[in-house]
């Protein structure tokens, strides 16, 4: 597959764009990228099933929900 005319047509767009929009087009771009990995099979995580506690398991769900469900306006 010739990926070069969407190349092209990706860089003619993006250089009509002023420099703070560019900016965040490369922050999409990069942001999409680590999109692509795969990740771990669920079966192959199993073998941790009952490894946390129920009380470890409450600690990192209010940790995770006091630092994550936050959201930035400006971050896109």
């Amino acid at each position: 597959m010739d990926t070069k005319p969407i190349q092209q047509e990706i860089l003619m767009e993006v250089n009509r764009l002023p420099f703070h929009f560019q900016k965040r087009v490369l922050e999409f771009a990069r942001a999409l990228r680590f999109t692509l990995n795969e990740g771990t099979p669920g079966r192959d995580l199993l073998r941790f099933a009952g490894v946390i506690s129920p009380e470890e398991g409450e600690l990192m769900k209010r940790a995770i929900e006091d630092a994550c469900e936050r959201v930035d306006a400006n971050e896109w």
